[in-house]
């Protein structure tokens, strides 16, 4: 029952869209050499009780990538028996795999284990409406299991102005915001850590720090060390090659606030195009299905293009359709 899937998703292979076998792996093998792509998209059927929260965390996706790869449905009562697409395929972030990887527009973390040829990908909660997340380079400095919570003065104020009285410190447990484990990072104030609350992981709830479920973070507190690198970006737009062909994945652009931005879409996936320059000049692209990815924003790799070797091709700056400039 494939017609109500998007026509980006139907694009997919049936072999690739309803993979057998378990739901998702944290730990996915890195593609060969000159690819970028991972994981496989699956289908599975609702239950009676399920909502898009409880198929997320099950599944290690958050809620917003749960609704941009199902339009249509309702994410508190899909129904039983309704066919529901797990968006586990992905583009790795562009730059060196090592380290953590963030990628803000996806809300979602990567890690790369050093000496082994896997990478671990989580679900991430980033800063909401004027608590904005940063985009930086930096380190894992510190690991604290069981940590406490020592409100900032801003944060006490927010919550006093709604009758909330925060203490000056929450003793680690089940009600402290931070979860069982943070990671802190080398820019000031920010923390990759869990939550007492499952519903926002793959939302924009944070105060500008990175929330994942417990059991993630916990799993990464036993593989990464002090002094990990960490790159925090924002990128709407991935390009990727696997078995051939070049792939294109889109999510909803966030400004440089993690509020959804007013960009030029088709401008913004150009521009992300040209920044692969192994990619740019020897395409042959389909730019209909290139406008169909921008406009789904679903979250999965769709082939737009084949490489073309030699000069059998126009060069992607010279191609591009009038009114994609």
């Amino acid at each position: 029952m494939l017609p109500r899937f998007p026509a980006v998703t139907r694009s997919l292979s049936l072999a690739a869209l309803l993979a057998a076998g378990p739901a998702v792996a944290l730990e996915l093998p890195l593609p060969p050499p000159g690819e970028d792509v991972v994981g496989q998209v699956q289908v599975i059927k609702a239950k009676y009780e399920d909502t898009f929260a409880d198929i997320g965390t099950a599944n290690d996706l958050g809620y917003l990538e749960m609704i941009a790869a199902n339009p249509g449905v309702d994410p508190w009562l899909p129904g039983a028996g309704t066919e529901i697409v797990l968006p586990t395929r992905y583009i790795l972030p562009p730059g060196p795999r090592e380290g953590i990887v963030i990628n803000l527009a996806e809300y979602r973390l990567y890690y790369y284990p050093k000496g082994q040829n896997v990478v671990h990908t989580f679900p991430l909660g980033i800063g909401r409406e004027g608590w904005g997340s940063p985009i930086a380079n930096t380190k894992i400095t510190a690991k604290t299991p069981n940590p406490t919570w020592t409100p900032p003065a801003s944060i006490r104020a927010e919550h006093a102005a709604d009758g909330d009285i925060l203490p000056t410190v929450v003793p680690a447990g089940p009600d402290n915001p931070l979860g069982p484990f943070k990671f802190t990072l080398g820019v000031p104030g920010y923390l990759i850590h869990g939550s007492n609350k499952k519903f926002g992981i793959g939302m924009r709830t944070s105060h500008g720090c990175f929330r994942m479920l417990n059991n993630n973070v916990l799993t990464l507190s036993k593989m990464v060390p002090v002094g990990t690198p960490v790159r925090i970006m924002n990128e709407p737009y991935k390009f990727g090659i696997s078995g051939g062909k070049v792939y294109l994945e889109a999510h909803t652009p966030l400004d440089d606030h993690g509020n959804p931005s007013v960009v030029d879409k088709h401008t913004a996936v150009i521009n992300a195009l040209l920044k692969r320059e192994d990619l740019a000049n020897n395409l042959r692209m389909n730019w209909d299905m290139v406008r169909d990815v921008v406009a789904a924003e679903d979250g999965m790799p769709v082939e737009i293009a084949v490489p073309v070797n030699g000069n059998g091709s126009a060069p992607v700056v010279s191609s591009i359709p009038a009114e994609l400039q």
